[in-house]
């Protein structure tokens, strides 16, 4: 039996995402945990800032599940939201529509420093209480010719990934240091998460 190292006496977690990688991460680390995909609008508002955006859409996405699911205190469970986008410049560099936006992304990453925002939203019913906050990890990307952009993109893995490329996958190759979490360039913070889950706990009730 795994070891559960994040909530081995808390209440079960329900993830509110269909993302493999989030799912890999808490599986990792034992959790015990179940998910429940919703969907929620990622466009963001109008001069919105990257942290406030992936907290206002890991809210969004948490409450959303636990409405949808049906989670009105009779179960003992935290539903965890969470939201990660690129941020270079300050411009929010989510999932590419399709290749060509996927290409144009890793150019204009290509040799800079950019950002990794992650947002998380937990919100347990039972006691009527929540938390949330983001986190930041700095990425340095290596220069990247055409033909490194172009044969990337045949992979098909930048396609579904905030800034179009994934860390832990073929796009390692093309990132030179990490600042920060590196559970967090993938999509789930995971001490970040442990440490919000503590503070959950000791939260009174009734504050969400």
């Amino acid at each position: 039996m795994q070891t559960n190292l994040i909530n081995p006496l808390g209440p079960m977690l329900v993830l509110a995402s269909r993302s493999p990688r989030r799912v890999e991460l808490l599986t990792l680390v034992g959790a015990r945990f179940s998910t429940f995909p919703v969907d929620v609008d990622e466009s963001p508002l109008p001069g919105e800032r990257p942290e406030a955006h992936v907290q206002r859409l890991a809210e969004a996405k948490a409450r959303a599940a636990a409405e949808a699911r049906g989670l009105n205190g009779a179960e003992e469970a935290v539903v965890v939201g969470a939201d990660t986008i690129v941020s270079l410049d300050r411009a929010i560099l989510g999932k590419p529509s399709g290749p060509d936006e996927a290409a144009l992304m890793l150019e204009r990453l290509s040799g800079r420093i950019h950002e990794v925002w992650t947002g998380l939203f937990l919100f347990d019913p039972s006691a009527g209480r929540s938390i949330g906050g983001a986190l930041r990890s700095i990425v340095k990307f290596a220069p990247l010719n055409a033909d490194d952009v172009a044969r990337y993109v045949a992979t098909g893995e930048p396609l579904d990934k905030a800034g179009a490329y994934a860390v832990q996958g073929k796009g390692a190759v093309f990132v030179e240091a990490i600042e920060g979490s590196y559970s967090n360039v993938v999509g789930l913070p995971l001490s970040y998460l442990k440490h919000l889950l503590g503070l959950l706990v000791e939260r009174p009730a009734g504050r969400a």
